[in-house]
This record gives C-alpha cells, sequence and structure tokens, in this order.
C-alpha cells in the first residue's frame, strides 16, 4: 500500500500513530492563509482551526502550513465568503448561516429551524446528498466546504426577561444567527439583529439588546452572557446541531497535490471530530456552573416552539416558490430527516429516555 493510500484510509490519528510521512518531500512547499469569523476567545471553536493546521503541518513533514488568523486580524469575521471571491485568502472557518443575506441556501450548511441533529447532519453530508449539493452551489462563491465540528443542540439563548408565551417574543430585539431562523422568529414579532460574538456582550448589557442566542454553556459563559441576562431558555429549536465549516478555496483547493488534498481532508475529520466531543465533555460541567451562579434554567412553553414551528414552515415555503434550488435541498434534506426520524424511534430516543428515568 503506498503512502497517499495509507493516509486517506487511517486518517491523521493512525497516521500519526505509525509515524507515517507523506511522499511529499519534492514538492514545492504549501503556505495558506486562514481567516476565521471567530475570536480566540471560544476555544473549543477556534482551537477546531488551531488543531487542523497543526495536523496539516505534522502530516506534511511542514511541507504544508496553515498560518490561522480570528475574526478582525485579516479581515471582519463576515467578510470571510467575499475574500475567497476574490481570492485573497485560501481558507476559511466559518459558520454558513451567517451569509444567508446572499442566498437562504447557505443556512443549510449549518442549520435550519427543526432541523438536523448532529448525528443525523453528519450522515446526511457524508454519505446522503447534503454536501454534494451544498458544494455544487458553493462553486458559485469559489469554495467547497469540510466540516470543522458541531456544536450538538444548542440552547435556546439569554433573556432579560422572561418568556412565558408567543406574547412576550413581540418587539424583542434579539441577536440571531440569522437566515431562515431569523424570518422564522420576525413572523413571531423579534427584532433580529446579527453580529459578531465580541460584540454581543456591550449590546445586551447596555439593553440595545434583550436576548441573544449563541451556542451553549461553554462558550456562553465565556461570553459572560449570564452576567447581564437572567433567564437561560432551551432547546434552541434553530439549531438542533449547527455544523461550523471550513471553506477551502476551490481554485487553490484543486491546485493541491493528491497528498495534500488528502492531507486536508485527514485533518479536517479530525478537528471536526475534537470539536464535537469537546462540546459534548465541557457543556455539562459548564451548565452545573451556571445554575449554581443563579442562572434561571427554562424549558420554552411548547405554545412558544408551535409557533416557532409554524413560522418555520410558513418561511420554508416561501423560499420553496421562489427559489427550485433551494426546494431541491430543503426536499432532500427532509426526506432524509423523516428516515432519521423514524429510526430515533427505536433506537436512541426509547434508550435515552429511559436513562434520563433512571438515577445512575
Amino acid at each position: 500500500m503506498d503512502r497517499r493510500s495509507i493516509i486517506k484510509q487511517a486518517g491523521i490519528a493512525g497516521v500519526l500513530a505509525a509515524g507515517v510521512a507523506p511522499a511529499v518531500h519534492a514538492q514545492a512547499a504549501v503556505r495558506w492563509r486562514l481567516a476565521s469569523s471567530f475570536p480566540k476567545s471560544l476555544d473549543t471553536i477556534f482551537g477546531s482551526a488551531e488543531k487542523m493546521s497543526a495536523a496539516v503541518k505534522a502530516m506534511s513533514g511542514g511541507k504544508f502550513e496553515i498560518s490561522v488568523h480570528p475574526a478582525g486580524e485579516l479581515m471582519p469575521a463576515f467578510g470571510v465568503v467575499d475574500a475567497l471571491q476574490a481570492d485573497t485568502i485560501d481558507m476559511a472557518e466559518s459558520a454558513a448561516y451567517y451569509f444567508t443575506g446572499k442566498d437562504p441556501i447557505f443556512a443549510f450548511s449549518c442549520a435550519v429551524p427543526f432541523g438536523l441533529t448532529t448525528l443525523q447532519m453528519n450522515a446526511w453530508k457524508d454519505h446522503g446528498n447534503g454536501r454534494k449539493l451544498l458544494d455544487a452551489f458553493f462553486e458559485k462563491y469559489n469554495f467547497r466546504t469540510f466540516s470543522a465540528g458541531n456544536t450538538t443542540t444548542q440552547m435556546g439563548g439569554w433573556y432579560r426577561k422572561e418568556i412565558k408565551g408567543v406574547a412576550d417574543l413581540k418587539g424583542l430585539k434579539m441577536r440571531l444567527g440569522g437566515g431562515v431562523f431569523g424570518e422564522a422568529m420576525a413572523k413571531l414579532g423579534v427584532v433580529g439583529q446579527n453580529m459578531p460574538a465580541g460584540d454581543v456582550y456591550q449590546a445586551l448589557e447596555k439593553g440595545t439588546l434583550d436576548a441573544v442566542e449563541f451556542v451553549g454553556p461553554y462558550d456562553d459563559e465565556k461570553l459572560g452572557f449570564n452576567k447581564v441576562a437572567p433567564y437561560y431558555y432551551y432547546p434552541g429549536w434553530w439549531e438542533g446541531s449547527a455544523d461550523l465549516e471550513f471553506f477551502v478555496n476551490r481554485k487553490k483547493f484543486d491546485a493541491l497535490s493528491p497528498e495534500n488534498k488528502a492531507i486536508l481532508e485527514a485533518a479536517t475529520r479530525w478537528a471536526a471530530m475534537d470539536m464535537t466531543s469537546k462540546y459534548q465533555t465541557v457543556n455539562p460541567i459548564a451548565i452545573k456552573r451556571l445554575v449554581a451562579n443563579k442562572t434561571q434554567l427554562k424549558a420554552f412553553p411548547k405554545a412558544v416552539m408551535d409557533a416557532g414551528f409554524k413560522a418555520s414552515m410558513e418561511v420554508f415555503a416561501e423560499h420553496e416558490a421562489k427559489s427550485p434550488e433551494f426546494k431541491k435541498i430543503h426536499q432532500d434534506m427532509r426526506a432524509f430527516q423523516r428516515d432519521q426520524i423514524l429510526w430515533n424511534r427505536f433506537s436512541e430516543f426509547p434508550f435515552n429516555q429511559y436513562m434520563n428515568s433512571v438515577k445512575i
């Protein structure tokens, strides 16, 4: 078996464990720049890019290096797609739904309301039609994607006042991820604002925001939202999972050698798995700290969930009527989801339901 096959089949863990160095000695050195949409303080998300970069360097014997830059260093957080189109960066790390102002289809690559869970998203992208359909769409923006890690099901955000019913959402000024979710919330009377994570605390503290949704306990605690908003709601029905991604300049990717393409894919998979596993580890610990520090943890009333579902389905129908491409991707995702829900009835759901009812 040649070295390229070893890299593809074993992945980074196997390659590093075996001490295998790819045959890149005769190749010219490759130096890339990655711009992230996230600050360094979000060590779980930003850390995925750092892990990927370190793995690429290790597996290539230093012949392929990717420098990693936090939001604001090379460009603003939401400037990465334009930079990829202009060929001014080689790679980015971001959340696709930040760019639904360009096209609402972007949201499917990260999260949509009442969408896929983490396992379902991975399956749809890797073994369903998800990544194939989405990367075909992203061609017009000059990039292709690799997962950078999934946050898993997110929380429903921080609120300065209690949400007892749908009426409490009317006029609420809320930081939202944007896109389809923002449109659904607008139907419920929420005034959505899309802003980088680093700007949110001050806006919430000053009262220019009434609420914020971001990720979950670990990241939210780091950003200090619990200090300025006492109510923490769940679940984030707009993000049954959120797949963060590496956007790779298509021209630069196509120019890579087969070995370096395999190295990059192995490194991104390693980093994505690590991010998701880390979130599963740190979120339970963080939520216990938050509750111990007087955070009021509350479930959304069913009426709010039902209203959110109805509004979301209306938004999907509106976009389907305007865009055949949106309809194609949405319908493919929902068909995949229906099978996943069927299987879940006999697998994880009854198991988790039972485990939630017993003391261990």
